[in-house]
Formats: C-alpha cells, sequence, structure tokens
C-alpha cells in the first residue's frame, strides 16, 4: 500500500479521519506506524498528501491530514473487455486502476461462459475493493467508471456508437494487422475479446462500428497479458 485512501464518509472534521479494518492492519505490520508517523494518503476521489497518526491501536487509528496535491491524469482511454474469468478479473481491475484507465466495458461473447456473470467478483463492493488495491499501488485516488454489458447485440449497435463519438476505436485480435500504436494523445476506446478472441460476427459488428484492427504482434498472449501490454504501451 504506497497510498492509505480513505473515503469521505470516514471524516471526523476537516482534517481528522478515522481508519479501520485492513488499512490499520497494514499501517501496523507493514510500515511499523506509531503515535506520530507520518503516513502518504488519498481522499477517494479527491487530493492526495500526508498524514500524522494521532491515535493507534489494533482496531482503529485517527490521523490528521494536510491534503493539496492532485491525482495523476488519466490515460485517455476507454477499456473494452469481453468479461474474463473470474481469477483472471481481479488481477485485471487492479491493473486498469494502476494504469488510470479511465473507464472499462466489461461485455459479453460468445466465448464468454454465461457462469462468468454469476461471479461475486461483479458486485459491486468487490469491484470497488480491487480497484482501490490498483489505485493504493499506483497512488491514484480516482477510480475508474465499470460498467457491465451482457448482451453483445444490442451494446455494439445501440450503445458502442454513441460511447465512440468521435474517439477513435481500436479493435485488437490476432491476426495479420497493423501494429498497435504507442502514447496516444487523442481519446481511444480499445477493445479486447475473450480466450481464442472474438468470433468472426463479433469481429465484423466491431469493425462496422469504426473499430481499425491492430495487433500486438505473432504471439498469442493470455487476456491479462495483453491488457497489461496494451496499456504498458500507452502510459
Amino acid at each position: 500500500m504506497n497510498l492509505l485512501l480513505f473515503d469521505q464518509r470516514e471524516r471526523l472534521d476537516a482534517q481528522r479521519v478515522r481508519i479501520t479494518g485492513r488499512r490499520v492492519t497494514h499501517m501496523l505490520q507493514v510500515h511499523g506506524a506509531s503515535v506520530g508517523s507520518s503516513l502518504r494518503v488519498g481522499e477517494i476521489g479527491g487530493l492526495m498528501g500526508t498524514a500524522t497518526v494521532e491515535k493507534l491501536s489494533a482496531d482503529e487509528a485517527i490521523i490528521n491530514t494536510e491534503l493539496s496535491q492532485a491525482p495523476p491524469e488519466k490515460l485517455p482511454v476507454t477499456l473494452i473487455l469481453a468479461l474474463p474469468r473470474p481469477k483472471m478479473l481481479r488481477r485485471i481491475l487492479r491493473s486498469v486502476a494502476e494504469f488510470g484507465v479511465r473507464e472499462l466495458h466489461l461485455i459479453n461473447s460468445y466465448r464468454v461462459e454465461k457462469s462468468y456473470w454469476q461471479t461475486p467478483v461483479l458486485e459491486q463492493h468487490n469491484l470497488r475493493e480491487h480497484l482501490l488495491a490498483g489505485l493504493e499501488q499506483a497512488m491514484d485516488t480516482r477510480l475508474p467508471c465499470v460498467h457491465l454489458h451482457r448482451r453483445f447485440k444490442p451494446w455494439v449497435e445501440d450503445e458502442l456508437p454513441l460511447l465512440k463519438m468521435d474517439k477513435t476505436l481500436l479493435l485488437c485480435h490476432p491476426g495479420h494487422y497493423p501494429a498497435c500504436p504507442r502514447e496516444l494523445d487523442d481519446d481511444t476506446l480499445i477493445a479486447v475479446g475473450p480466450e481464442g478472441g472474438f468470433i468472426p460476427y463479433e469481429v465484423e459488428q466491431l469493425q462496422a462500428a469504426g473499430a481499425k484492427t491492430v495487433t500486438l504482434g505473432a504471439r498469442i498472449l493470455r487476456v491479462e497479458n495483453a491488457v497489461s501490454l496494451l496499456l504498458g504501451r500507452l502510459v
């Protein structure tokens, strides 16, 4: 945890904040914090800064905060991702937050197993937990927006055109296509398929919506590695 995050609801007043749960355990066991220690902190959705520990026990901590630093800029990227298996999704959510993605759209695909949509990972409090872990690592305070789309055809026909508007839409897909560009400055949508890639019908629908098909090279990567490689090219 490089940045201790807290919610506005945990404020006791303009400067003092009450911290509980795993964050207190981390403060004690990893940071070796004690009364008087200084920590790097941030308010979720707000500013970052430092805090001094005023009170500390095994159950809670009271910290006095001074916040003046803005969080880092987000990547000009919206990630469109065919819903991966739950174990992989947890890691991808954290990576999405670490890299500074603005929005994540999880969509259905023919190769997405129906059971994936029933995973507890998609419950709001679990999504938030995994994203916060990424923000703590990267020292950021602003959560990416996550949207769920359980039906491919209505999404690609009705919602994607509105989402795209004047943005660039890239479809990352295995094959003999141009290489994915680097260091994009304009707002960009990047679509990544499931294990095995989107089926031909889905590729055609995305291309009809204006997607430019690109590749990461000759190697076939696992989805989580493809996502990290893609985002790493744009940082």
